[in-house]
């Protein structure tokens, strides 16, 4: 008998989404100017009002205000009529420096021995059901969003798109785990004022399903296209009119998406926030460690599915424990446990180690704060940071290093695959 299984994603203009990306513009721009700064930032948005709070540690100087500003206004909100807008909103500062009890426990005369940040769990995972190796729900919800972000910047299709949204798909698994269908779609998008209610919905609904929709479509492989049929249900914006939304609507905070941010809920999570962190906390940078081993070993062929956990304790160099479920897809003739110690053996975990193999200390997060962390296209780009005095640095950076496949010749090497 078949299952149902689902995943949701919120857009860039979704009120946390503006939070975390404030958060991670404002971590890009410490690392830009002092690459060994210290950073866990909170943002919180609300009508009218931008709170960013937390602590820092930095030699750099960065107009936390003016970054916001500059985040909201790209988003899109520039008009006063949202109730929140880059230009006009209060932003009030409750930035201070990091407590030195924590800094004592993690910096280190010699580098290499960085204790971790903080104590605690995180997961990586992956799964073989798409080309990005990332649970098909989460998958489709996060590129259901991107295209209609297209579509609002592009302002020719469809003109009447505000920045807030969300999106849910629910697949139908074979008890083998396969993907058979697409059951359901839900997309809430916020919009401007309509003459007529009525209208507005049978628009909306027909521009979602006949613009948006194909053009996910046309994006994906041959195989995953056929999973599109006519006994799709299609939710489009269910509670009618959407017109008071982000900020205006809901209160956003940091770090409230971190499902989203991850695996729709598939395989596990630890529980902390990635956004506004530099990568000294391991809740970031070694979910994003076992993500890149989750998805080499899947990508070598060690297993169709499987889930990384990795813990530390706070102040301590190694990790306190690595583990492996490959919930029973393994391709080779070892135990999760001996899987487990050979990618011990394959990846050094301590956090310093972490930073130098995905290049961590770059100011690379700005583009992970929406549409998800993981299963996205690494890139080589450049990109320039001004401070509030005119000073520019400009940098080549790889972003989305957990997600490159460099690792899977080693990976079979050390499997005999």
């Amino acid at each position: 008998m078949s299952y149902f299984f689902t995943s949701e994603s919120v857009s860039e203009g979704h009120p946390d989404k503006i939070a975390d990306q404030i958060s991670d513009a404002l971590l890009d721009n410490f690392l830009a100017f002092d690459k060994n700064s210290k950073v866990a930032l909170e943002t919180l948005v609300t009508t009218g009002l931008t709170v960013l709070s937390g602590e820092v540690k930095s030699d750099a100087y960065v107009d936390v205000q003016q970054i916001a500003r500059n985040v909201i206004n790209n988003i899109g909100y520039t008009k006063g009529e949202y109730m929140f807008d880059g230009n006009s909103c209060g932003v009030i500062s409750a930035i201070h420096e990091q407590s030195p009890d924590i800094s004592m426990g993690v910096d280190r005369g010699a580098p290499e021995l960085q204790g971790a940040g903080d104590q605690g769990m995180m997961f990586g995972y992956a799964t073989d059901e798409t080309e990005a190796l990332i649970p098909l729900p989460l998958y489709l919800s996060h590129m259901i969003l991107q295209e209609l972000a297209d579509v609002r910047r592009e302002n020719a299709e469809i003109k009447y798109l505000r920045p807030d949204a969300k999106s849910q798909v629910t697949i139908e698994y074979s008890n083998s785990h396969k993907p058979q269908s697409i059951s359901s779609i839900v997309v809430s998008t916020q919009h401007d004022e309509f003459d007529k209610e009525e209208e507005m919905l049978e628009k909306i609904y027909k521009d979602i399903k006949d613009i948006v929709i194909p053009r996910v479509k046309n994006k994906l492989s041959p195989e995953l296209q056929s999973l599109f049929n006519d006994k799709i249900k299609y939710h489009i914006n269910p509670t009618g009119k959407f017109v008071i939304g982000g900020p205006h609507g809901d209160t956003g905070l940091t770090g409230r998406k971190i499902i989203v941010d991850t695996y729709g809920g598939r395989g596990a999570h630890g529980g902390g926030a990635f956004s506004g962190k530099d990568p000294s906390k391991v809740d970031r940078s070694a979910a994003y460690a076992t993500r890149h081993i989750a998805k080499n070993m899947v990508a070598a062929g060690v297993a169709k599915e499987i889930l990384v956990q990795v813990s530390y304790a706070i102040g301590v160099v190694e990790p306190t424990s690595i583990y492996v479920n490959t919930y029973g897809t393994s391709k080779v003739d070892l135990t999760d446990s001996e899987i487990a110690h050979r990618v011990s053996e394959i990846f050094d975990m301590r956090p310093f180690a972490i930073e130098n193999r995905l290049k961590l200390r770059n100011p690379i997060y700005s583009e992970t704060a929406a549409y998800g962390h993981m299963g996205r296209t690494p890139e080589t780009k450049n990109v320039t940071f001004t401070d509030s005095s005119g000073n520019k640095r400009d940098f080549e950076v790889e972003t989305f290093t957990w997600e490159k496949l460099d690792y899977v010749d080693d990976i079979k090497k050390a499997f005999e695959l």
